[in-house]
């Protein structure tokens, strides 16, 4: 079972569960950590569940869903929402699931986010089954761009890694997206050796051709069989490598800040291309993130094993300001860094699509 705590300040000078020497926190109203990192870009999952099988994810069967009882209400999800950004500093919220598309009521509660002051801007990961009927709907209720994960756009092959013959779904949300003025339009693609890796030319010309933005994502360690292999891992130096094959590639101008990709212009531009590599290059050291779960735990990193109930608050009535105290405290614990490459890394218990992206 996943260990949680309830995020009050730790005794100066003790040593916290995630063996970060404790510190007395200064007084600060935002997501500070004891590196000084100020997190500032939230990640909301809505949802664990999921219409595709991806491989890399989840077992065929899929897997024992939430109860529904446990998964915030809109009202729980807007207050959180609420207090990150009028008294945390939250400037950047990212919706994610499972699949988000599959939230009853989700054009509503974007609608709600929006109309937070001062307004966040708010995007969406989604695996775009389903975004071509509401594309223009969560672009008018205020949704300001989208990312689509997409793996290959051959049929048969996207077939085998979902196990779902969706394809003609998602390039059909892709488009809409684009049409509804939701740019940019972001292209999220995971390279597994022996299965897809010749992809990676073709999804780029295709998101060329198309004014899409791509971005491929190392695999990381988050599927919930726990199978993870880092020899199957396509890693950025290769991606690079097969990119470099068809395109120039040169720097991208433009600073990366706290961004998770490095980016490179494509033959010149105005196209680019992007890779997040977060495990053979982390840039845990710029990180501006924190995360809520569906069931309401707040994380400090997308690898923690440790998490706040602040479901648990709300729902025992303690005011904005103790819930925000409860939030602070657990990024103050936040370590320097992911440890994917240290020998005593351990794999987050709760799966991607629990932990949402």
């Amino acid at each position: 079972m996943t260990a949680v705590h309830l995020g009050f300040p730790r005794v100066p000078g003790t040593r916290g569960s995630s063996g970060v020497p404790s510190a007395p926190r200064p007084d600060h109203p935002g997501l500070l950590d004891q590196f000084g990192r100020v997190a500032t870009d939230l990640r909301v999952s809505l949802t664990d569940r999921c219409n595709l099988r991806c491989t890399y994810c989840m077992p065929a069967e899929g897997l024992d869903w939430m109860p529904g009882e446990q998964v915030l209400s809109d009202d729980e999800l807007v207050r959180l929402m609420r207090i990150a950004v009028e008294t945390l500093g939250v400037t950047d919220i990212r919706l994610t699931g499972g699949e988000p598309l599959l939230r009853r009521g989700l054009e509503d509660i974007v609608a709600r986010i929006t109309a937070l002051e001062p307004r966040p801007r708010v995007s969406m990961t989604t695996n775009g089954i389903g975004l071509a009927k509401r594309a223009k709907g969560l672009a008018d209720a205020g949704l300001d761009r989208i990312n689509v994960s997409l793996d290959t756009v051959d049929r048969a092959l996207f077939e085998q890694i979902t196990r779902r013959d969706r394809l003609s779904h998602v390039l059909a949300g892709l488009a809409a997206a684009r049409d509804a003025g939701l740019a940019p339009v972001k292209v999220n693609s995971v390279l597994m050796r022996g299965i897809n890796e010749h992809e990676a030319v073709p999804l780029l010309r295709f998101c060329l051709d198309e004014g899409y933005h791509l971005r491929f994502i190392e695999q990381m360690p988050l599927d919930a069989q726990h199978g993870w292999n880092r020899g199957e891992m396509i890693t950025a130096e290769e991606i690079l490598s097969m990119l470099g094959e068809e395109f120039s590639l040169s720097p991208f101008p433009a600073a990366r800040g706290g961004a998770p990709a490095e980016r490179w212009l494509v033959d010149g531009g105005p196209g680019d291309v992007g890779v997040i590599a977060s495990v053979t290059r982390p840039f845990c050291s710029a990180c501006e993130r924190t995360r809520l779960t569906a069931d309401g735990a707040v994380r400090s990193c997308l690898f923690s094993n440790d998490e706040t109930d602040l479901r648990a608050l709300v729902r025992a009535g303690a005011r904005d300001e103790e819930v925000a105290d409860a939030w602070r405290a657990t990024m103050w614990g936040k370590l320097a860094g992911h440890e994917i490459n240290e020998a005593g890394f351990a794999q987050p218990i709760r799966p991607m699509s629990a932990i949402g992206g």
